[in-house]
């Protein structure tokens, strides 16, 4: 029998888009020879990940998962919805973000064990069974050190799978349910309002100064004088960081009350301090340029396949 190498399976794997078992039982079982390994893979239905890779993948499933202090929303993206409506993939997904709560990294994420295959494998398998390119995008992290992890699913297909995932992380020595009570409908808010920056403080100097120059530049253009320019400058930073900050924005709940003031409430409630520790909020499909698809077209190039 042909002495089978780590480098013939990499090479196979890479020229068929199989994972990693299936690429060395295909060499196996052809005594080594490359040509014959690819073809005995597409005869299993096992090459056809390759084929698809090159497609846009923007459609699909978030999940999230929360343990205790912990939470993470991972992304995994399909070429059409019809796949997100697809058992198998939304089983897969669920278990991804489950598998999630173990690693820190997306890499870490990747090369995990799941159910005796990589998740990395486990996806080609899938891309081979529904015949679509699939790509797991995405992994946030939140966890804090005593408190709890809210989190929310918007667009929800089933329990924490949606199109929208948001975490929200609350220090605090506070009851668990009183503090995800207070987080998720903080997380709600997250999820209408996209704040780009946790406080002011967290605001980067590159941000603040190109926002500073900009409403300068309106005041002075305005006819304003240098100093009274700076004043309108600072009063308007407060509104900029009230766009841009979730401790600053109204709560879209009620409409009235800043985050801050909600956090604070909470805190009077229970009795003891709560702190907002951070968030994360993913959207399906964030980034992605979507190919403009010609479906006239689609369907004739078909019919005349």
């Amino acid at each position: 029998m042909a002495d089978i190498t780590a480098s013939m399976v990499k090479e196979l794997r890479e020229k068929s888009g199989a994972g990693m078992m299936d690429a060395k039982k295909a060499l196996v079982e052809n005594e080594g020879d490359m040509e014959k390994a690819i073809d005995w893979l597409r005869t299993k239905g096992l090459a056809k990940a390759a084929k698809k890779s090159g497609r846009t993948a923007a459609e699909g499933l978030v999940a999230l998962a929360t343990k205790g202090t912990k939470g993470v929303v991972v992304e995994i993206n399909s070429e059409t919805d019809f796949v997100a409506r697809n058992a198998d993939f939304q089983a897969f997904v669920k278990k991804v973000s489950e598998k999630a709560l173990e690693v820190n990294t997306l890499e870490e994420l990747t090369s995990a064990d799941l159910d005796g295959k990589s998740v990395a494998d486990t996806l080609t398998d899938l891309i081979a069974t529904i015949g679509e390119h699939m790509t797991i995008r995405r992994l946030e992290t939140l966890e804090v050190s005593n408190g709890a992890i809210a989190g929310y699913m918007h667009g929800a297909l089933s329990d924490n799978l949606g199109t929208l995932g948001v975490l929200v992380g609350l220090e605090s020595s506070a009851d668990a349910s009183v503090l995800e009570g207070v987080g998720e409908q903080i997380a709600m808010h997250v999820a209408a309002t996209s704040p780009q920056f946790l406080a002011p403080a967290d605001v980067d100097s590159d941000t603040l100064n190109r926002e500073r120059n900009v409403l300068k530049e309106q005041a002075i253009a305005s006819g304003k004088p240098a100093d009274i320019a700076e004043k309108m400058v600072e009063g308007r930073i407060r509104k900029f960081y009230e766009e841009i900050c979730l401790t600053e924005q109204v709560f879209v709940i009620d409409g009235e009350t800043k985050i801050s003031d909600v956090v604070a409430k909470a805190a009077k409630d229970a009795g003891t301090e709560i702190k907002l520790a951070g968030f994360k909020r993913v959207k399906l499909g964030d980034g992605i340029e979507k190919e403009e698809e010609d479906f006239a077209a689609e369907v004739a190039a078909a019919a005349n396949g």
